[in-house]
């Protein structure tokens, strides 16, 4: 494989690429949506975790002007509609949300709410951006605008489903994409690894130490580019190879050969031994294989449509953010993201219009999550729930295992305020049926 060597000296590119469309507002237009109002509902305890029950522009702009979450955000996970141009359905055939919006009005009802996500981000945030193949390849350059081009991490290609029998003529479609972009290159990372097998790490460490018995691996001391330094300059009587230098000082060079960490071949060209029992894991890669969306019977799910596997949230949450952060979701859906990062240790805020989701949040928050495939027990009646705070004691012990999350508080736009509550009291009865 080809290496190239950068020529930028680390400068950005000159010239910015930029989406023109028809409806494109200008920043500040943007920053000039006035916020709306929120009243809370339900219990008079506040908390620092917020489920939102109302348009999301208006809250981020509202969010904006409240010092305890602008510039605090330190995650920031959206899986917005995919411009599909459908209207959506739980698995109880309720009314879930439209998916209508095309084109440029798509493009721009999201860039509003990226434009205010970005303001709420902390200087070392980040931003996972969860789209389709229709728009993923519009927002690496609306996202290029807003973070930079330098802000711009990865393009995670997702195995979402399992492969598709029916397409004639093309190939199946079994993947979707998340964009990951940082507020600046000083960001919270903690590098996800995966384990190793025994399988993989015979294959790529294929060698055993006579002397110690430790497993390890060859790879070259030298990297592409030429240097003037120490590091262009001979060692041991061996310049490195035309066109490279050596990844290491002489001096670091000798020290790792006097630890026997150097393997010199039969004509003299010098390895470094990289050991397995010294690797913590493999590094993630940009291509997710192991995190589809429900596809069998026994895996556990709300109902709600477009419901991600929670594991893509635990795998995000783990590596942009540390227990006691604020991870911000405002196209919350069936409130994946708000039940991992309460499972992590992290605060969240949860933003969604759609009143089928706010049940389905709400259930899910009280009773966990069922089988895909369990339709044996939905005509048992559920444990009666008190009026907020929600959850209670006698909530823990169902058969379920889960525990409640309860340390939240309920906010909606006034109009919104009377059928969330309604919402709240058929959880509370049992009516709700959505799972």
């Amino acid at each position: 494989m080809a290496t190239g060597i950068p020529k930028t000296n680390g400068k950005q590119p000159v010239g910015a690429i930029r989406l023109e469309y028809p409806g494109r507002k200008t920043l500040r237009e943007i920053l000039q949506i006035p916020p709306t109002r929120l009243v809370q509902v339900g219990d008079k305890h506040r908390h620092d975790n917020r489920l939102i029950f109302a348009e999301n522009l208006g809250v981020l702009s509202a969010l904006a002007g409240d010092n305890s979450v602008c510039g605090k955000v330190r995650l920031v996970y959206i899986d917005p509609p995919f411009s599909t141009q459908s209207a959506f359905q739980s698995r109880k055939l309720n009314h879930a949300y439209e998916d209508t919006l095309a084109g440029a009005e798509f493009v721009e009802f999201l860039r509003e709410r990226l434009v205010w996500l970005y303001k709420l981000l902390t200087e070392d945030g980040s931003l996972y951006l969860h789209l389709d193949e229709r728009m993923v390849f519009h927002f690496r350059v609306i996202l290029d605008e807003i973070f930079g081009p330098h802000g711009y991490r990865n393009c995670i290609t997702r195995k979402k489903c399992n492969p598709k029998n029916y397409t004639r003529n093309t190939y199946g479609n079994v993947a979707d994409y998340i964009l990951f972009y940082t507020k600046s290159d000083n960001y919270v990372w903690n590098r996800p690894l995966e384990p190793w097998t025994d399988e993989r790490a015979s294959k790529e460490y294929q060698y055993i130490d006579h002397e110690t018995g430790r497993r390890y691996k060859k790879v070259p001391v030298h990297a592409p580019g030429i240097r003037r330094g120490e590091t262009g300059m001979p060692w041991r009587g061996m310049l490195p190879p035309p066109g490279k230098h050596w990844q290491y000082l002489p001096s670091k060079l000798d020290e790792l050969d006097a630890r026997g960490e150097i393997y010199w071949s039969p004509t003299g060209n010098p390895r470094r031994k990289v050991y397995l029992d010294k690797s913590k894991g493999v590094p993630l890669q940009d291509i997710w294989m192991d995190v589809r969306d429900a596809h069998n019977q026994n895996i556990q799910v709300t109902g709600y449509p477009t419901e991600k596997n929670a594991e893509v949230l635990r795998r995000i949450i783990l590596a942009s953010s540390n227990p006691g952060d604020m991870v911000l979701d405002c196209f919350a859906g069936s409130g994946t993201t708000l039940a991992v990062a309460s499972e992590l240790g992290r605060k969240w805020i949860g933003i969604d219009n759609s009143l089928e989701a706010m049940r389905t949040i709400i259930n899910r928050f009280a009773f966990g999550l069922q089988p895909m495939g369990d339709y044996v027990n939905e005509g048992i009646e559920k444990p009666k729930i008190p009026l907020l705070p929600i959850f209670n004691e006698d909530i823990k012990s169902i058969s379920y295992g889960h525990v409640p999350i309860e340390d939240f508080t309920l906010y909606a736009e006034p109009q919104f305020a009377n059928e969330l509550s309604l919402a709240i009291e058929q959880c509370e009865s049992g009516m709700y049926t959505g799972k």
